[in-house]
């Protein structure tokens, strides 16, 4: 019997996962520091993760129109997630709160983080769109 390799098991680990966003940190107990960023970077050669930022990586699926790799949620969504994996308490935006409560019609058009009174000094990024932070 063949055992598995490291990126079958990184691979099963994503497929049984219900989050969108991982750090490097959580495949660590498939291997050691050098085999997974191996893996990794193979996997997101292949279109199955994004790189957000360092040791940061997001699910992918192929896009309907490109072909090319996107994430399934928005990237407030995944900066959101994120932070919450780098034990950050994060929420969203001044303007998006705005707008979810009511007070306001218009949507943001930026992706806005609140984190508080955090120092958050990773930056987080799909293409060319960046999460920006906002302190209270």
């Amino acid at each position: 019997m063949t055992q598995a390799t490291t990126k079958d098991r990184i691979l099963a680990s994503l497929r049984n996962s219900k989050a969108k966003v991982f750090l490097r940190d959580d495949f660590s107990r498939f291997g050691n520091y050098r085999q997974i960023c191996r893996v990794v970077k193979e996997l997101s050669d292949e279109g199955k993760l994004i790189r957000l930022g360092y040791g940061t990586y997001v699910k992918a699926r192929p896009s309907s129109i490109s072909g090319k790799p996107v994430p399934d949620e928005s990237l407030i969504n995944i900066g959101l997630e994120a932070m919450k994996k780098l034990g950050v308490k994060a929420d969203v935006g001044k303007d998006m709160r705005a707008l979810l409560k009511g007070d306001s019609t218009q949507v943001p058009m930026l992706p806005v983080v609140n984190v508080g009174k955090a120092r958050v000094s990773r930056k987080i990024s799909l293409g060319n769109r960046a999460l920006i932070y906002e302190k209270n």
